[in-house]
């Protein structure tokens, strides 16, 4: 009986150091698959703007059917912006609820 409870004392301790490690593993999967997508959009941006001779896109006019990208997966609820501008970084906000990254410039 001692012995049963011993391992189950080291299992438990073993979860308590993974959970962390394994939170934050998932945090930087997600903001990688973002950064992905800010590229993606970006890439499309400079089409859209090369293409139409305009320095302002809408997130509609480069995400759907028939546009630059078809799909854009969520990874993590995170909200894009709905306009791009030509120059400035993308602004990405609510990744996991509570992050916001930045990808260009």
């Amino acid at each position: 009986m001692v012995e049963i409870m011993i391992v189950l004392t080291l299992i438990a301790m073993l979860a308590s150091l993974a959970l962390p490690a394994l939170g934050r593993v998932r945090a930087s999967a997600q903001d990688k698959a973002v950064l992905n997508n800010a590229r993606q959009l970006a890439t499309a941006a400079d089409q859209y703007f090369l293409e139409y001779g305009v320095t302002v896109a809408r997130f509609t006019d480069l995400v759907g059917p028939g546009c630059y990208i078809r799909n854009l997966p969520s990874s993590s609820h995170e909200i894009y912006p709905a306009t791009y501008v030509q120059g400035t970084p993308i602004i990405v906000t609510e990744i996991g609820g509570v992050r916001t990254l930045q990808y260009g410039q």
